[in-house]
């Protein structure tokens, strides 16, 4: 069975290389559900790690509905991973009715040449999983990864099950909640992958913060947060 680590950092990645994952998700902000990483760590990874490496290609948190300005970042970077010899890239687009932007995702896997794809997790907000395994199938999606449209992998399990049962090309991957308690779950319902961050928080610092740099109000599914035009333009005016 593969296990695939979602690594936050290049230490992530080194201890999940360490570990004998088999290979890695690179990306940054865990916390948001992940974003594409910078190209520092693009580089240190690409130097330093052995193992396959796929790269998240999410240009912001939030939804996973792009504006043609953040869909050209995306394959910008894409083409940089390309260029760099990553093995893989993790990416895709929703409409805002919750279907597959079959388009959009259609550039992403064309930007992406000979490098595997895989679907990440916006496959858990389409309405119908059936129709876009069949629609990502037509892509040329290597993977799905995919909680099974629930909170945790293990409490979709019966649709991951499903989907599996129904997938002829592309492999699902479970993702979301899976730990050493749970791994023979999926691996005895017969899935060749999953996939998992392995977290544990290290502390680094001798004492509390005095004030949190963290902000919960800018954590939104179904909003993005923008630059408001009127906001600076307030601040410019009263300044002048």
């Amino acid at each position: 069975m593969l296990i695939e680590v979602c690594a936050n950092s290049l230490q992530s990645a080194l201890n999940a290389q360490k570990a004998g994952a088999h290979r890695i998700e690179l990306c940054s902000e865990l916390a948001v559900g992940g974003i594409t990483p910078s190209y520092g760590l693009l580089k240190a990874v690409r130097d330093k790690i052995s193992i396959p490496v796929h790269v998240l290609i999410r240009p912001r948190s939030g939804d996973f509905t792009y504006f043609a300005d953040e869909l050209k970042i995306m394959k910008e970077n894409i083409a940089l991973c390309v260029e760099m010899g990553f093995e893989g890239i993790v990416s895709g687009v929703l409409k805002t009715d919750f279907s597959l932007d079959v388009d959009k995702t259609k550039e992403l896997i064309e930007a992406s040449g000979n490098l595997k794809f895989t679907f990440h997790r916006a496959f858990d907000w389409v309405e119908d999983p059936f129709e876009t395994l069949f629609q990502l199938e037509n892509l040329n999606v290597d993977y799905i990864l995919t909680s099974g449209q629930q909170k945790s992998a293990t409490e979709g399990i019966e649709l991951l099950k499903k989907l599996q049962a129904k997938a002829s090309l592309c492999t699902i991957i479970p993702g979301g909640g899976v730990r050493p308690e749970n791994i023979m779950d999926f691996k005895n319902s017969g899935f060749k992958a999953a996939h998992l961050s392995g977290t544990k928080f290290l502390r680094t610092l001798p004492g509390n913060k005095r004030v949190s740099m963290n902000s919960p109000s800018f954590l939104r599914d179904g909003e993005i947060a923008l630059t408001d035009s009127e906001i600076i333009a307030n601040v410019v005016n009263r300044v002048k």
